[in-house]
């Protein structure tokens, strides 16, 4: 449905992430070029239409989502010293950290542009917003790294800031070029917002259980890095619950003491399942979806409400 709206995001992208530095498009091309899921740009083309939107702004505002989230892709990269994205060897790992934190900042300068191209102070200040929230969440996330009594709530704000800020900004400006209205608006800002909490949920539990295939990196990049996920904070607060000090040592040793030998993501990995903080996270994330869709009740029925709707469903079934 959306090809035609995602071909011509496409050209704008690959447009605006050229420069005479050859290192730029070279590195861009890189991450950029793997495609992704492209889940970001897709939600705002499709608000769009589903606000009735008919000019051609949605496609440099989706761009410039798009940029938003490599420039974030490529400095998170660097931050967790990542081994691969989207399915490739991470940038900083082939042209080094500073190349790719400063191709970052273009990528983030190339969204502005656009964003201003388009003529909206507000559409400006939703995705401005969002880059903010989502420093800070990596801010955030990096404060907290390895710190095992991490809670669920502080996590839940983590997530909020650096993934679902991004997704309810992006169907959020769709409803504001069509100008259609406050209560659309937010009701497609909590529809993002909801869909992203989902999606770093399947992201947490595929990070344990999943395939790289769906996940775009590898396997077990949290635990290496000592990060609390959901599954983790269950699976921890369990053990607390039933005094398990076995348990407890060893979620105290592999991410507080950052002290991991060969066979502990495994182990992790049995802990989760048995404490069945995998599928509880999974059980989380689809009740972020049920909201997530209950949020576009207000839009009569349409073929675009439908694939939004599916979209959502998407987010979930990639751990089937």
């Amino acid at each position: 449905m959306a090809a035609e709206d995602m071909a011509q995001v496409d050209i704008i992208i690959r447009e605006r992430m050229q420069s005479p530095v050859g290192m730029i498009p070279d590195l861009a091309e890189h991450l950029v070029g793997a495609g992704g899921k492209r889940l970001r740009p897709l939600l705002t083309i499709a608000s769009a239409h589903l606000c009735g939107y008919e000019g051609t702004h949605h496609y440099k505002l989706a761009a410039a989502v798009e940029f938003i989230h490599s420039a974030t892709l490529l400095h998170d990269d660097v931050v967790d010293r990542s081994a691969k994205r989207r399915g490739r060897k991470a940038a900083n790992l082939i042209w080094g950290n500073a190349p790719s934190i400063l191709v970052g900042d273009f990528l983030f300068a190339r969204a502005f542009n656009l964003m201003v191209e388009t003529g909206s102070l507000e559409a400006l200040g939703i995705l401005s917003e969002a880059s903010s929230i989502i420093a800070e969440g990596e801010v955030q996330q990096l404060a907290g790294l390895r710190d095992v009594e991490m809670s669920k709530a502080t996590y839940m704000q983590v997530i909020g800031a650096k993934t679902a800020a991004l997704f309810a900004a992006a169907s959020e400006v769709a409803p504001v070029l069509a100008a259609s209205g406050s209560q659309k608006q937010i009701a497609l800002r909590t529809y993002g917002q909801e869909l992203g909490l989902a999606f770093q949920l399947v992201d947490d539990a595929l990070d344990y259980g999943g395939f790289e295939a769906a996940l775009g990196k590898s396997v077990g990049d949290d635990f290496r890095e000592g990060k609390m996920t959901l599954p983790v904070i269950l699976a921890y607060d369990h053990a607390q619950q039933k005094g398990d000090k076995n348990a407890l040592d060893f979620w105290r040793r592999v991410i507080s003491e950052h002290n991991q030998s060969s066979g502990d993501l495994e182990t992790a990995t049995d802990l989760l399942k048995q404490e069945n903080a995998l599928e509880a996270t999974l059980d989380a994330a689809r009740e972020h979806i049920k909201t997530a869709k209950s949020a576009l009740d207000i839009f009569p029925e349409s073929p675009w409400k439908t694939a939004l709707k599916r979209l959502a469903d998407f987010v979930v079934q990639r751990v089937s």
